[in-house]
């Protein structure tokens, strides 16, 4: 099947506004001696992933434009919770940063949506244009109302359905398959719409539901297929991958 490229989505590094000003404020210490801000940064993927690797950068680019008075750290592996969750504490103050994918956030700020829209972008090129524009700008300026301020966006690559029961080469291949969604009423309809049935689920929740047969797949990018090691339930019982649309 000839790759189509459905959605171009990212993803958005949040902080809570008041934790951002607080950077700028001074922490009593003793003379000469200077004590370093620590903030938290809370991530979904393993420490190897793209992704956690790009805020450990973040991080490291910080302690060193501020000489160290800044020291964010990096909890990978949902270490201090889901998207949802760790959402949620980044609001009311729990936790300073966190990297989250756009269907979750969407759901704090509805206009996000627009992002997971089929179609959206004519390349990639394209894209990263719209959202380092003035469009990304007014996006990230929606988020404020909500108590947290746009840092930066990750692209995440292309999706992928697979699933245990046969091979999708065209979209009537979906026809009755469970497959698991992000919890995104936009993602829900979309998969619906192609004619399976959506099932919203935790990422972290994906590895146990496909073993137990509570789903029969699912869609994502490929490094978060190989991370998770559903490659290895892919090897084990013959699953197929065919890569479906990009967001």
């Amino acid at each position: 099947m000839k790759v189509r490229k459905l959605l171009s989505a990212v993803m958005v590094l949040l902080a809570m506004t008041s934790v951002t000003y607080a950077t700028g404020t001074k922490e009593a210490a003793p003379a000469g001696a200077v004590k370093a801000i620590v903030l938290r940064l809370a991530e979904t993927h393993p420490a190897d992933y793209p992704t956690t690797l790009g805020d450990m950068k973040f991080a490291e680019l910080v302690k060193e434009r501020s000489g160290g008075r800044i020291v964010i750290e990096v909890y990978p592996g949902s270490q201090l919770g889901q998207e949802k969750a760790v959402i949620e504490q980044v609001q009311f103050g729990a936790i300073d940063f966190t990297r989250v994918s756009i269907s979750p956030l969407a759901a704090f700020v509805p206009v996000f949506n627009a992002l997971q829209l089929p179609y959206l972008y004519r390349s990639e090129d394209h894209m990263w244009k719209v959202l380092l524009g003035p469009i990304g700008k007014e996006l990230f300026a929606s988020l404020e109302p909500s108590g947290f301020v746009g840092v930066g966006w990750f692209e995440p690559g292309a999706r992928n359905f697979y699933n245990s029961k046969r091979a999708v080469a065209r979209p009537s291949d979906l026809a009755g398959l469970k497959i698991r969604v992000q919890e995104s009423e936009l993602m829900v309809g979309m998969v619906q719409g192609l004619g399976a049935v959506a099932t919203p689920m935790p990422y972290g929740e994906v590895y146990s539901g496909l073993q137990t047969g509570v789903i029969d797949g699912a869609e994502n990018n490929w490094p978060s297929y190989e991370s998770t090691s559903h490659t290895k339930l892919l090897n084990s019982t013959r699953w197929t991958s065919i890569p479906a649309f990009r967001r």
